[in-house]
């Protein structure tokens, strides 16, 4: 969608001083076009992309408990997911371009990514043993649910260094992704086929600036935005019925599906460029000035962490039958449910509370160095 020419001098790079999925934006220098800076020096325009962001998340995690019996859904589902977690990493490897291995990122990256993954990888754990009545499986390799993204955010953030230095970073990053899609047996541990095949969009947020930004804000493309998402939806209700959720969902390689190894570079390649360009749709209609949800960016994370407790409730408990949401106003319940739960776990009473274990104060477990 939107790569940089390599030989442009880059911009100024802005500090990563909030956890993943809770970043704090930096001020886009420039013309008055650029998005307008909110409270606290915050970025409104990406505080207001990670929110509608993480909406998307839920109401994507919500609607496999009303899929069955309406293509309508399905077709929505698989537009959702094509592109809402590219667009998440995407923003993501933006916010990381500044991360090295001094030892405070280090530690930025320990407190804000390693130790919500250790806690919350423990919680479900103990919540999927209560609800299936079993014994507490400890799977710190194996991501539960969600979980998957900040192992997966782990690595990337590692691999930071190196893809900012080496020349064709996207495209050497699209050809590992390729490689995982057709390479068998790799997604039990370290969800390594989401890292591999999702790692393009972090790498090419990493080498993105704020005029990336700016260009895909102009009217024209806003306008444009629309029929791409129509023409999206109609090829996606002819083609639900055709295809295999797992092309989206990026965790398996094409062998696995039962699909010839080629099929698998061609889909990757076809839903990079599809993800790329609804992406580049999605962040079109982000709003640039202040809005009333701004403020739940900066709380992504408590949303991200927590709705998967509810959403899994739900299907166990039953829900779809015993409120009858298999139905066009209970896919709605459902729709308005989900947003509804995951605003209020992006709130500031919410993220304070979660602070202790998704954004601890680690500085006394590292060293001081004076060149950090």
């Amino acid at each position: 969608m939107l790569q940089p020419p390599q030989t442009q001098q880059r911009a100024p790079l802005p500090p990563l001083t909030e956890p993943v999925p809770a970043l704090r934006p930096a001020p886009t220098p420039g013309r008055s076009t650029a998005p307008a800076p909110g409270k606290g020096g915050r970025d409104a325009y990406f505080d207001n992309a990670k929110y509608l962001a993480i909406v998307l998340v839920a109401v994507g995690h919500s609607w496999p408990l009303v899929l069955a019996g309406s293509r309508a859904t399905e077709a929505l589902y698989m537009l959702v997911y094509v592109f809402h977690m590219p667009a998440f990493i995407l923003i993501s490897g933006y916010f990381s371009r500044s991360f090295d291995m001094r030892p405070h990122k280090l530690m930025r990256l320990v407190s804000s990514v390693v130790v919500p993954y250790l806690v919350f990888q423990t919680a479900y754990a103990v919540f999927f043993a209560v609800m299936e009545d079993s014994t507490v499986t400890p799977r710190l390799l194996s991501p539960w649910f969600l979980m998957w993204f900040l192992m997966s955010l782990f690595v990337w953030r590692l691999l930071t260094p190196l893809f900012m230095a080496i020349r064709w970073p996207v495209q050497i990053s699209l050809l590992i992704a390729v490689a995982a899609s057709v390479t068998p047996g790799i997604h039990e541990q370290l969800s390594v086929q989401r890292v591999l095949q999702f790692l393009p969009f972090f790498v090419l947020g990493l080498r993105l600036r704020p005029e990336h930004f700016r260009l895909v804000q102009r009217w024209s493309v806003r306008w444009a935005a629309i029929p791409v998402f129509g023409v999206s939806a109609v090829f996606l209700y002819w083609a639900a019925p055709r295809t295999q959720l797992d092309w989206v969902y990026r965790n398996r390689a094409a062998q696995e599906m039962v699909q010839p190894w080629w099929v698998g570079v061609l889909m990757t390649l076809a839903m990079f460029g599809a993800a790329l360009l609804l992406t580049a749709c999605f962040l079109a209609w982000v709003p640039r000035r202040r809005m009333w949800f701004t403020v739940l960016g900066a709380g992504t994370i408590g949303g991200y962490l927590l709705h998967g407790f509810v959403i899994k409730y739900a299907s166990y408990a039953g829900w779809v039958d015993t409120f009858h949401l298999d139905t066009p106003l209970g896919r709605i319940a459902t729709t308005v449910g989900a947003v509804s739960l995951v605003t209020v776990l992006c709130t500031p009473p919410v993220r304070r509370a979660l602070r202790v274990v998704a954004e601890p104060d680690l500085s006394w477990a590292f060293r001081k160095s004076k060149s950090s």
